[in-house]
């Protein structure tokens, strides 16, 4: 293929993999057709068509809400038009990886909640596991009903310079930004619509009733045809829009926590203008610490009294299970490749980084000193917030991050920074493309039948030059994913 016009002057980085381009003016193997289709646009065209696309989100109102920002928190959704893409046997290989992590994290989570045999065991250090944030001895024997802890996990994956898939980090309470991947098809599926039809990408607009028809799946016993909800702290928070887009999609109501109300029998009922009506299944949106006030935190004026000791008997199912973010921990991350190896036998399908955790004094000692190198996280932080990124830190910063690091150092986490995989994407101010880092968040489903991948994900892109930070919060955006078809 021959760049265009659009594509004129565009290289990718030199110590990076780009996700498109083998090289300048030639698209690897498996993206020659859909790259010649694009070749066709003139940059004049990109820059319509992302002006256009942008008009859509803005009349969709596709909004996500950062709260540090004092100029406003509403912000429509940064996007750029360009997709990224992904090969059919690439994908294939992707799909039965991230099957077979889940399936290993939720046998953990199992385990941690019951026997612990892995803790007694001593493959995952116990005061690690009992002593992470986000244990919660609430839960302990607890089994959920319907028998599946993480019904929707969204696994961040990275590639490194090599082109290996790498995950960076396991998201099992509630993943959020599922939206943003059927709005993005919706928005490139209108500005490019004939390459769209010529690519053959694989659909996601299942995932409303693949996500319905999980709901159901996990139940309580007996219950012939569930109620299910979602459950919101309201429109000022950050996912408000993605809260209802789901409710929307899924024919599910959306409801606050006045809505519910637990009965003296122990089960949940939501208000409606017909009387109360029995609740049997609950996809919540509210962090544990403000789910059940009898339970968690006692000025909750977001959660349900009663709600944990409903879904303790049984009688309603909450998604994702309380309890999750143990397995999601940063510093339990590193043992992810044991667990797959002790419950399922096999040896791990997707590589990971090199981790150093800080409440170890051989790994602490090695991030004190190379703190200029490194990339050190917060374990009960997301978003951006709480990381360091040495090599683009100043002295004052590193100084700080290392005081932390003494004063509570199973709060840390540090890892050498990946070269980020590029995808070439607009710049606007240069009237071309350039490439900019991306990762992905592909969205798992696990219901009584197993789980379900959805293909592609959330492609994040860190649209500030020379930037590794992909979230939105801090100046990244997203892009459409398209899986190509065989």
């Amino acid at each position: 293929m021959s760049a265009s016009d659009g594509f004129a002057g565009y290289g990718p980085l030199p110590d990076a993999y780009d996700e498109l381009f083998a090289q300048p003016g030639q698209a690897r193997a498996a993206f020659e057709r859909v790259a010649a289709l694009l070749s066709a646009e003139s940059a004049a065209d990109f820059e319509h068509r992302q002006a256009l696309a942008e008009a859509i989100l803005l009349q969709e109102g596709v909004t996500f809400s950062v709260y540090a920002d004092q100029r406003g928190t509403e912000k429509i959704l940064p996007f750029d038009v360009l997709p990224r893409m992904i090969a059919a046997a690439e994908w294939a290989a992707l799909e039965v990886a991230l099957k077979q992590r889940i399936r290993a994290l939720e046998l953990f989570l199992h385990d941690v909640y019951g026997a612990q045999h892995i803790l007694n065991d001593g493959t995952v250090p116990r005061d690690l596991v009992l002593g992470a944030k986000h244990y919660l001895p609430q839960v302990q024997g607890v089994m959920p009903t319907g028998g599946v802890r993480v019904h929707i996990a969204g696994i961040d994956l990275i590639r490194d310079a090599a082109g290996v898939w790498r995950v960076l980090e396991d998201n099992l309470r509630t993943p959020s930004g599922v939206s943003y991947v059927l709005e993005n098809r919706l928005v490139t599926k209108r500005v490019f619509a004939r390459s769209f039809a010529e690519a053959r990408v694989s659909r996601v607009d299942l995932y409303p009733t693949k996500l319905a028809e999980m709901l159901r799946s996990v139940a309580p016993e007996g219950v012939a045809d569930p109620r299910c909800v979602v459950l919101t702290p309201g429109r000022f928070n950050s996912a408000y829009f993605e809260h209802s887009f789901l409710a929307r999609t899924t024919g599910a109501p959306l409801v606050e926590a006045s809505d519910l109300f637990v009965g003296d029998d122990d089960r949940v009922f939501v208000r409606t203008i017909r009387g109360p009506m029995p609740v049997d299944v609950i996809y919540r949106r509210i962090d544990e610490a403000f789910l059940d006030p009898e339970v968690f935190r006692k000025d909750s004026m977001l959660g349900v009294p009663g709600l944990m000791r409903a879904w303790a008997a049984g009688h309603v199912t909450l998604v994702n299970a309380p309890g999750n973010g143990v397995a999601d921990d940063k510093a339990v991350y590193p043992f992810v490749p044991a667990m797959i190896r002790y419950y399922l036998g096999e040896e791990p399908l997707l590589a990971q980084v090199r981790t150093y955790r800080c409440d170890q004094a051989e790994d602490r000692a090695y991030v004190l000193d190379h703190l200029d190198e490194l990339v050190v996280k917060a374990v009960d932080e997301a978003g951006g917030y709480g990381m360091l990124m040495g090599p683009q830190s100043t002295a004052s910063e590193r100084a700080s991050f290392a005081e932390q690091i003494r004063q509570n150092p199973r709060r840390y986490i540090a890892q050498p920074r990946v070269e980020l995989s590029t995808c070439p994407t607009w710049d606007r101010e240069a009237g071309g493309f350039a490439p900019r880092r991306v990762d992905l968040r592909p969205y798992i489903l696990s219901g009584r039948d197993g789980p379900w991948v959805l293909p592609g994900g959330l492609t994040r892109v860190a649209l500030v030059p020379g930037s590794y930070v992909v979230n939105s919060s801090q100046g990244g955006g997203s892009k459409d994913t398209w899986v190509l078809k065989a």
